[in-house]
């Protein structure tokens, strides 16, 4: 049965996701129930309603943009829709970072800037989302149609008459672009861009001439006609051949394991994968980017495998197996520790969103991964003696050494009091850095949220994510995890945060550099000029809104803190800079950092 997007309440199912089938979707055109009529040559009638009504048909209920000549009278159209809330950011760049947080949560995201310098300022937000799987829909004002084809040089251009330097830049970033010039396939173009993006969980590009977008037009006199998502199905054939031989590879393997990936996520498939868990019995870990996709509850949960640094007496159980099963795994140089793993081809089966690889054997295409998971569950042979295995093993993890009265505060002791602050209305960004290893190493309560960028790995992402994804979910708290590094690229948003009133609580570690860098290769440009970070967000809050700031300097100081945040301040913005030693840092990001050097300093093959 074909899901149809008509309203958004119809949009927000239970898991979160928003506008997309469980396992994958292919835009079609709905035409079954007639649309209200709008007459024409009225104010919604136009190109801007058009688009702003399909953007909540698809589950946004909020854009972040920064304007520009170029898309002020589109702004003014899309702002005139009711359900359609315009959140005006600091730059570009943290707007297409809010677009990936609040895609995170809601399923899609959008942002909306001008020509050419806000295309290019946003190009590494969207560049970020497409690594991250993520539909995010970047709307650009454009030149006037009439330029176009003509010799004119435009401002906020290299100064050539060629326009399409925007456009080929985000070619290789997003999976469709549509460049809307004039008003006869207005309609289609942008229904082809917003169906792509959500089938293939991808950004896309569109790009509307700035003359055009208040322009009524026939196709707009209607509502949009709700367009549906027709579910995605796997080739029968196909999936039954995959699931024969992996069972044949699973059922005569001692000790199998199974690991939860990140596209998990883009396949849609977390509940089949527990399916498959509770059924098999197997040892179920997740890989890092992968946190938070699968409840940590669960009675064969044994935390991240992430090779050398993986959370305690999981990788020896993992890579001592002799199957094991990866469900949407990305292997960069990150997540393989420098590629580090002690994992083998031969032993491994590799399900991907839409195709299975069987050891060195045969791959099995146009099978979808939750389908596979779910046949899977169905006819597997319980096995738990991997699991067995860690239960034996496994050994409680220590306390860090309780600080003295006064002592300088240490990041394991301020970990500690951060697990007691988790709940089901909270939710955990990551920014990279260290925080990637301090927080992978939380235990998740369920339905508590948990965010960071592992691909792409750009620091100053949480700000603008963090404003996205916070904006999603108001119901949730989240909490922030920010080097000082980091904050330095992306301040300005904070900004952002107190004029919508959100509640987040930043942590903000201040040790004096690019902590991560420096464990990777050190150098004098990975030293900082400190800022007086609190002093910094007291001028930006400016008496506006609720904000709360503090610094803390010992473990008795963090204590205060928290309970202020979490009860007198818990309907402010709180940020909390928290000082600790420049080399104050997680012993798995000391492993990890030498590992990734010593790959990145490879020398080159023989010729």
């Amino acid at each position: 049965m074909d899901t149809k997007i008509g309203s958004i309440d119809a949009c927000k199912p239970t898991n979160g996701d928003v506008c997309s089938p469980s396992n994958g979707a292919v835009a079609t055109i709905n035409d079954s129930a007639p649309a209200p009529s709008i007459a024409f040559g009225s104010s919604e009638a136009t190109l801007g309603r058009h688009l702003a009504r399909r953007l909540v048909q698809a589950g946004v209920t909020d854009i972040f943009s920064v304007p520009g000549d170029f898309n002020l009278t589109l702004l003014d159209h899309l702002i005139a829709e009711p359900e359609l809330n315009n959140i005006g950011c600091c730059n570009e760049l943290n707007a297409g970072y809010a677009a990936d947080g609040y895609a995170r949560s809601r399923g899609v995201g959008a942002c909306v800037v001008t020509f050419t310098v806000g295309g290019l300022s946003v190009l590494n937000a969207i560049a970020g989302a497409y690594s991250e799987n993520l539909p995010v829909i970047c709307i650009v004002g454009g030149p006037n149609s009439n330029d176009f084809g003509t010799n004119r040089i435009l401002h906020h251009t290299i100064g050539l008459p060629d326009f399409s330097q925007e456009l080929r830049c985000f070619q290789t970033v997003t999976c469709y672009q549509a460049v809307v010039n004039n008003l006869d396939d207005a309609h289609e173009q942008i229904d082809k861009a917003i169906s792509t993006a959500l089938k293939e969980s991808k950004p896309v590009y569109i790009s509307i001439s700035c003359n055009i977008a208040a322009t009524p037009h026939p196709t707009f006199t209607r509502d949009p006609v709700p367009f549906s998502l027709t579910p995605r199905m796997s080739n029968k054939m196909g999936l039954e051949a995959a699931v024969e031989a992996t069972l044949e590879f699973l059922n005569k393997a001692v000790k199998p394991v199974m690991v939860g990936g990140v596209k998990l996520r883009v396949a849609k498939a977390s509940d089949a994968f527990v399916e498959f868990a509770d059924a098999s019995g197997y040892a179920m870990a997740v890989m890092p980017s992968a946190k938070g996709l699968v409840p940590e509850q669960h009675p064969h949960f044994i935390g991240t495998y992430w090779g050398a640094v993986s959370t305690p007496f999981c990788s020896e159980i993992v890579e001592s197996a002799d199957a094991y099963i990866f469900a949407g795994p990305i292997f960069n140089d990150y997540s393989s520790v420098g590629y580090s793993l002690l994992l083998k081809k031969e032993k491994a089966i590799v399900v991907h969103p839409d195709r299975v690889t069987v050891a060195n054997g045969h791959t099995f295409g146009c099978v979808l991964m939750s389908e596979f998971f779910s046949e899977l569950a169905r006819r597997v042979k319980r096995n738990e003696t991997a699991y067995e295995n860690y239960h034996r093993i496994f050994v409680p993890e220590g306390k860090p050494l309780r600080c003295k009265p006064r002592e300088p505060l240490r990041v394991n002791t301020m970990f500690q009091h951060i697990q007691k602050m988790l709940s089901s209305e909270t939710a955990v960004i990551a920014e990279t850095g260290d925080s990637w290893f301090n927080c992978q190493k939380l235990k998740l309560p369920k339905g508590c949220g948990y965010e960071f960028q592992m691909q792409y790995g750009s620091i100053g992402w949480s700000v603008g994510a963090t404003l996205g994804y916070a904006q999603a979910v108001p119901e949730k708290r989240v909490l922030a995890f920010i080097g000082d590094g980091s904050f330095q690229v992306t301040a300005q948003d904070i900004s952002t945060m107190l004029r919508n009133g959100q509640k987040t609580i930043i942590f903000l570690i201040n040790n004096g550099g690019y902590t991560i860098e420096v464990e990777i290769h050190d150098g004098p440009y990975n030293v900082i000029k400190n800022w007086n970070y609190t002093g910094l967000v007291d001028a930006i809050h400016n008496g506006e809104g609720k904000c709360w700031t503090t610094k803390v300097r010992h473990e008795e100081e963090l204590v205060e803190a928290i309970k202020t945040a979490t009860t007198e301040k818990k309907d402010s913005l709180c940020f909390i800079e928290v000082i600790v030693h420049k080399d104050d840092t997680s012993k798995e990001l000391l492993e990890w950092g030498s590992r990734v050097a010593a790959a990145n300093g490879r020398p080159p093959n023989p010729q």
